[in-house]
């Protein structure tokens, strides 16, 4: 009765744990800075026309097309304008409801199939404890850690997908493993995968589960089981229609801006110059799984994946730690193989990784462990000592001229500084009594308290500085239009300044080009050596606002007869 109790009470104490860590790294403060130009404002904006218009097939943005995306990202903003209103709440709600809910699914799945392997405890009582350990570290690595801290509350598609793609793969472990009737959730969330992106919804799943049923000499049994039939229909049902209506409108247009532009050419070419060399994404792992991607090695080789024959005899349930691999591996090898190369590209493969180090921390004590929890602590001193010197790196935006005195100024970075040193001392403190294990513990609460103390004041600092300027003069525009008057940004595009007016804005690179001079008046928003070659070349001009960097004229050109 008592050993009962206790395990409950341990259960309880990890669920309000990972809770807790999903509200502060996904929900905290999530709309204490506006949208980040330039890619956040163009999704937010598209699903605001949604919103505004009722038109669910077809994304805009400032009055044009916008095919970059499929709907399921705009659908959900626009759900979220309609629940809380139009703000950076809803635009970052999918985001963060999509991190939150992968991480509670990965902690659930892990409580049920955290076999760590290499000798673990025959004991119930101790895999139940390991069980539940395994499922803590993997939900608090997932949360916690760069890559995903940043996607999870930036409003675009990427932390979308990579929620429904793991969403599917861990639907179809569960059908693998336990009750085939799960197959169908690894359907439904392929199909929103497609919706949020496009093919790569399907084909990296589909890669995935394909690698992991050919090592595991699996392929005939899974064709079988998988129903795969039933689950084509409902993943075709669910995706067909929203591309055959927006295909009907828009016919050849569309075909070649998604699917040739936006996916074929992605992956065979360079697209907006995002090129990177074919090791790219090993510094991007590295550095965006931090705390946590030193033990990563070590976690991926204990499972001896060469051991073909130990792995293809292994009972299903004890399989996730292999499936996490093979999900890890093939992500990383299918975005190297791509030419156009970006950080989020690999933002799905986190969620593996998370998987493997929890089942790490969780195993036995190995030689391993102890490199790892060693590699830990050395990563500790050297965020403590970057984070002491960030503010004499982060110099040279001209947007942003008094960005690094600020920082200093605010002293967050010196207490991040302090977190990463406090928790190397801890480190070191756990390895003299021989407490390895714990060291995940010293990532958990530093990187939260980092987060708390240094990363989110600091992101506030940036957003003052880059782009609190640019509501500011959104405000005044709204307040200062004259009918008929356009809204105009000269030098530079900052789709934000779409977002909060609300209106449509002319972006033009030159300040003295015929296409402004052609709108007769407008308000003008650019910086003071572009807003004083326009107000030259009109026939008058007047500063109404001054904020950071930029400037708002409004501008009379002689109209030409």
């Amino acid at each position: 009765m008592g050993s009962a109790s206790s395990q409950s009470s341990v259960r309880w104490v990890a669920i309000l744990t990972v809770v807790f860590t999903l509200f502060i790294a996904f929900f905290w403060r999530l709309d204490s800075i506006g949208l980040i130009d330039e890619t956040e404002p163009l999704f937010a904006e598209a699903s605001r026309q949604m919103y505004a218009t009722g038109d669910w097939i077809t994304p805009y943005f400032n009055g044009e097309t916008r095919f970059d995306k499929p709907p399921l990202v705009y659908w959900g903003m626009a759900l979220g304008f309609h629940i809380f209103g139009v703000g950076e709440w809803g635009v970052r709600l999918p985001s963060a409801l999509a991190a939150a809910g992968l991480t509670g699914f990965s902690f659930y799945t892990l409580q049920r199939f955290g076999y760590a392997h290499g000798g673990q405890s025959a004991d119930i009582q101790d895999k139940r404890q390991a069980f539940t350990l395994a499922a803590v570290v993997g939900a608090v690595s997932m949360a916690l850690h760069p890559e995903t801290l940043v996607w999870a509350r930036t409003g675009v598609s990427d932390m979308l997908l990579s929620g429904c793609m793991g969403a599917a793969l861990l639907c179809f472990f569960w059908g693998y493993a336990q009750a085939p009737r799960w197959y169908y959730g690894f359907y439904i969330f392929v199909a929103l995968a497609v919706l949020d992106k496009g093919p790569v919804g399907l084909v990296i799943p589909g890669l995935i589960v394909t690698v992991f049923a050919a090592y595991v000499g699996q392929i005939r049994t899974l064709l079988k089981e998988i129903k795969l039939l039933q689950g084509s229909l409902i993943t075709l049902l669910l995706t067909v229609p929203w591309f055959i209506a927006v295909i009907a409108i828009h016919g050849q247009t569309y075909i070649d801006s998604f699917f040739g532009y936006h996916n074929y050419e992605r992956f065979t070419d360079v697209v907006n110059g995002h090129a990177a060399p074919w090791y790219f994404y090993f510094a991007v792992v590295a550095v965006g799984f931090l705390p946590w991607s030193p033990g990563l090695p070590f976690a991926m080789t204990r499972l001896r994946p060469w051991a073909l024959g130990y792995w293809r005899h292994q009972p299903r349930e004890k399989q996730l730690g292999l499936f996490a691999l093979i999900w890890f591996l093939t992500i990383f090898c299918f975005f190297t193989a791509a030419v156009t190369k970006l950080p989020s590209y690999v933002l799905p493969l986190m969620p593996a990784a998370a998987i493997l180090v929890g089942l790490m921390w969780a195993g036995p004590r190995q030689r391993g462990t102890w490199i790892s929890a060693i590699l830990s602590i050395v990563f500790f001193a050297i965020l403590s000592i970057a984070s002491y010197l960030t503010p004499n790196w982060i110099g040279g935006d001209p947007v942003m001229p008094d960005f690094p005195v600020l920082v200093r100024d605010s002293q967050a970075m010196a207490y991040g500084s302090i977190v990463w040193g406090l928790a190397t001392l801890a480190g070191l403190g756990l390895l003299l009594m021989r407490r390895v294990r714990w060291v995940w513990a010293v990532s958990f609460i530093a990187f939260m308290a980092f987060t708390v103390v240094s990363i989110l004041p600091v992101a506030a600092i940036a957003d003052s500085q880059r782009q609190l300027p640019l509501r500011q003069l959104a405000e005044t525009i709204q307040t200062e239009q004259q009918p008929d008057e356009t809204i105009a940004m000269v030098g530079f595009m900052k789709p934000s300044l779409v977002f909060y007016t609300q209106s449509p804005v002319l972006y033009t690179y030159n300040p003295d080009s015929e296409q402004l001079q052609a709108t007769g008046q407008a308000l003008v928003v650019g910086h003071p050596d572009e807003i004083a070659t326009a107000i030259s070349a009109s026939q008058s001009g007047e500063i109404l606002q001054t904020a950071g960097t930029y400037q708002l004229a409004r501008v009379i050109f002689t109209p030409e007869y």
